[in-house]
């Protein structure tokens, strides 16, 4: 395999986005030499994708998915693998003017059963009427599409055995629908949230602009799944429209290998990369084991973080282990955003790192974002950042109206890069996205200056005695419990005769009984020193906790399956 693409255009002006479609940025892109780079887990080059290629390569497969009689505004779904073929199918679709439609990979443990009723049920909510799989995953595409009037269902590889169409391709507007993502699903079954170019792309040009300053040589590196919004605008989309090379290696990759990202970024001298704060974790928890000399990541100027709640005890971890590997500090990059508004509402500022607010929890508790008392329990909040240019963030209490500083409320948002709807959910549209324009984006927080401070979700709040609390506070005190990992534990409360219990379930590895006991009181010791509350604590086994397509724990999905019985809980609390 030849070498990657280069970091820069020697004969193509570089431009910062400011286009109307993503098609006409790919069509300027692809004057030039850079592009896509994808590597196997032993950290191979095994496609090298130009985006003149990739343009020439999707316009063809465009003109074979029209003459399968797909019409403008039809949907494709594709089962989003991290290859050169996804890439040529999503962007047949965007010059074929269908709407594009990622859907996630099967998890490596979980059941298939669920699998194909999850992809077959994303399949008739965007009424996809073709659909594209690599050939190892074609029987679960198959088996959700049984029975339904598809026009193609099949590979890359068997679209380009038709016959084409030879009539113009259709026109494509700022207007046209460019995809549809389904959100995450952590709160609710997954919606599809129909993105627009204009949105899209007033989001990256934003993205580009004033949250990461991209310039002429930046080069991304991704192992970010491409059905989620990071993956996807940010590191499929973002490059495309900014003309970067781009070095991927699959999620599932990366969860076995995390360190090699990080070689990807040192090989490549990589300068842009994120990741939720699990996947810094991972590498810093390689690294205590395995070496790490050779790794050099002093080029990496934006390792942005996002997607979840940032935990600086996490980053800190990770300044502390990649130090000596030429990583600063002050790369790091916290970023606030939803799949609602293309990716992201803010950014911290460059060259600030991750800079935290030390809260007082009781306080917190009462809806004030007060500073901690030396002596009181607290918890550090991270900054994610001032608005975009063009986009607005409201704080507003239960009424409606806007809170002022260090007020905890629920978190709205107004701007260019705001969804069109959820596909075929008026309903659900109304529900979140008012007549005036306002997301009702379903995260709390507060402001902190001009900085926005997110403290989390409104439906996994629990409320005990009057109390709100985090469920990720209760799940963070538990790794004070040397057994407990990062990732091991999730909280949420449920209904008694006498009121409102929490419960906290636990991936535990341990066999004997005395240890699993012994276990069991640690959790509920440390969650009711830190937090300060009584807790019913229960074992689960390992990889037991149910996560949203993106990687993210489900609350929603572990509460529900804990009520249903399918964990080991004492009988009174199962389902009546």
């Amino acid at each position: 395999m030849s070498e990657a693409t280069p970091h820069s255009n020697t004969r193509l002006p570089f431009r910062r986005c400011a286009f109307e479609t993503m098609t006409e940025a790919l069509d300027y892109a692809a004057r030039g030499e850079t592009g896509l780079n994808f590597y196997s887990a032993r950290g191979e080059l095994v496609e090298r994708l130009p985006y003149a290629l990739l343009r020439d390569q999707a316009v063809d497969l465009a003109r074979l998915l029209r003459a399968c009689g797909l019409e403008p505004g039809d949907r494709v779904a594709l089962l989003a693998d991290t290859n050169g073929d996804f890439m040529r199918a999503f962007f047949a679709a965007q010059y074929a003017g269908l709407v594009p439609v990622p859907l996630p990979l099967p998890q490596s443990f979980g059941r298939r059963d669920a699998y194909v009723d999850q992809i077959r049920r994303q399949i008739d909510g965007c009424t996809a009427v073709a659909a594209f799989a690599p050939e190892e995953l074609l029987v679960y595409l198959r088996e959700a599409t049984a029975e339904r009037a598809m026009r193609f269902v099949g590979t890359v590889a068997d679209l380009a055995a038709r016959p084409a169409h030879s009539g113009p391709l259709p026109a494509v507007t700022g207007d046209t629908l460019c995809y549809l993502q389904f959100s995450s699903g952590s709160t609710r079954f997954p919606l599809g949230i129909a993105m627009t170019h204009r949105g899209v792309l007033h989001n990256i040009e934003a993205i580009a602009t004033h949250g990461l300053a991209i310039v002429q040589g930046d080069r991304c590196t991704s192992w970010l799944p491409l059905y989620h919004d990071m993956g996807l605008v940010g590191f499929v989309l973002t490059p495309v429209g900014c003309q970067m090379s781009v070095d991927y290696l699959a999620t599932r990759d990366f969860a076995r290998r995390p360190l090699l990202w990080l070689s990807l970024i040192t090989r490549n001298r990589g300068t842009l990369s994120f990741s939720p704060t699990f996947g810094y974790e991972l590498c810093a928890r390689r690294a205590e084991t395995v070496s790490i000399e050779g790794l050099n990541l002093s080029s990496w100027r934006g390792a942005g973080i996002g997607g979840d709640m940032i935990r600086p005890s996490s980053m800190a971890r990770f300044v502390e282990a990649f130090g000596p590997c030429g990583f600063r500090a002050d790369a790091l990059v916290p970023s606030y955003g939803l799949a609602e508004t293309g990716l992201a509402i803010g950014f911290a500022p460059l060259g600030s790192g991750v800079r935290t607010d030390p809260i007082d929890l009781d306080a917190l508790a009462e809806g004030r974002a007060e500073p901690a008392k030396s002596s009181g329990r607290m918890r550090d909040f991270v900054l994610c950042g001032v608005p975009l240019p063009g986009h607005a963030l409201e704080v507003r209490d239960e009424d409606g109206d806007p809170l002022g500083p260090r007020h905890v409320g629920r978190i709205y948002t107004r701007g260019p890069s705001v969804m069109r709807c959820y596909f075929n959910a008026p309903e659900e549209t109304r529900r979140v996205l008012g007549a005036d324009g306002w997301l009702d984006t379903g995260d709390l927080g507060y402001w902190l200056g001009d900085q926005i401070v997110v403290t989390g979700r409104v439906k996994d709040l629990i409320l005990v005695n009057g109390r709100n609390l985090w469920p990720q506070d209760l799940e963070w005190a538990t790794e004070h419990v040397p057994q407990v990992r990062s990732g091991d534990a999730a909280a949420f409360s449920i209904d008694e005769s006498d009121g409102e219990r929490v419960v906290v379930l636990v991936q535990c590895r341990l066999t004997e009984p005395e240890a699993r006991e012994g276990l069991r009181r640690a959790v509920a010791g440390v969650v009711n020193e830190i937090v300060g509350i009584d807790c019913a604590v229960v074992l689960v086994p390992p990889r037991s906790l149910p996560q949203t397509s993106s990687g993210k724990l489900s609350r929603t999905k572990a509460r529900a399956r804990f009520l249903a019985g399918d964990y080991d809980a004492p009988p009174r609390y199962a389902a009546s």
